[in-house]
């Protein structure tokens, strides 16, 4: 099985930054393209960044300039550093990877369980 787990949500002003992280874990050959998808309430989830494996970025529109996206292919890790939050990047994020397990051929795609940011004003 694999699994992402984040970390490094919480609770920041306006103006202020936070750092999330993702593992993931598990029986894993490889790990394609990840990404950080966001779900505000009431709000369908939508894509924030996403990072190939080969390092190729790219950001909607709303967080250009203030998110970036980074990964560790060594240790299967994707990070997204959030400068400059707004209340409006308030909402629940989630870890997102492309992952080819150990005995399958037919890559997967994968959740992480999701990390609350909340962006006081």
């Amino acid at each position: 099985q694999v699994q992402l787990v984040e970390s490094g949500g919480g609770l920041v002003q306006a103006g202020g930054s936070l750092r999330l992280s993702c593992a993931a874990s598990g029986s894993i050959i490889r790990v394609g393209s990840m990404a950080w998808y966001r779900q505000a309430p009431g709000k369908q989830r939508e894509l924030v960044a996403a990072v190939t494996s080969g390092g190729s970025t790219n950001y909607v529109d709303f967080v250009k300039g203030r998110f970036t996206i980074s990964r560790d292919n060594a240790k299967n890790t994707v990070c997204l550093q959030m400068n400059s939050l707004k209340p409006e990047d308030t909402a629940v994020y989630y870890c997102n990877a492309d992952v080819w397990r150990v005995g399958v051929i037919t890559r997967y795609n994968y959740w992480g369980q999701g990390t609350q940011v909340t962006v006081s004003s």
